[in-house]
């Protein structure tokens, strides 16, 4: 596959392909439950607003990933960002697109000014994009951790310290997904 796909802004009228790559990348058990958190984010109506970027390769959307944005109450100045959901159809994975995606969102997100993005998701995959474990101790989950060890921050501006409880927009606030 090497580099032959392109990224962009998703607009609503990738929502179907979006649906069916979450469904297709995460399987029956839980892509379809994916699939629609990730096709809730695009229509998400946040401010700041939710990010959702897609990759295509051959006019076929390959890859999808969200970014939304989280709060603390007690700073109203500071806001991050969650990196969820993240997917890429089968018979294209392993070729650097769910990489490149996250890199890509990563460096938008600097440029905006964001102080931290933070993923519930395996270490050793987002660890080499520089989340750390031991940040994420400085950000309280929106909600009860099933697997505490994956929740990871990378911190992108200093933010002064101390422990923030975050809020997330409404299609994250499902115990479930956590």
């Amino acid at each position: 596959m090497g580099d032959d796909f392109t990224l962009r802004q998703a607009s609503d009228d990738d929502a179907a392909a979006i649906d069916a790559l979450h469904c297709a990348a995460f399987g029956p058990d839980e892509g379809p439950r994916i699939a629609h958190l990730a096709v809730q984010l695009l229509d998400a109506d946040t401010s700041p607003p939710t990010r959702s970027l897609v990759a295509l390769s051959g006019g076929m959307l390959i890859g999808h990933v969200a970014f939304s944005p989280v709060w603390c109450a007690d700073d109203t100045g500071w806001f991050g960002y969650l990196l969820a959901p993240l997917g890429v159809m089968p018979g294209h994975q392993k070729a650097g697109i769910g990489a490149r995606l996250v890199e890509y969102g990563i460096q938008r997100l600097a440029q905006a000014g964001v102080g931290a993005i933070l993923v519930y998701g395996d270490p050793a995959y987002y660890g080499r994009f520089g989340f750390r474990g031991d940040l994420a101790a400085h950000y309280g989950a929106p909600c009860a951790l099933t697997h505490p060890f994956g929740w990871q921050a990378l911190r992108l501006a200093d933010d002064g310290g101390g422990v923030r409880q975050l809020s997330c927009v409404a299609p994250l606030q499902d115990p479930g997904l956590w």
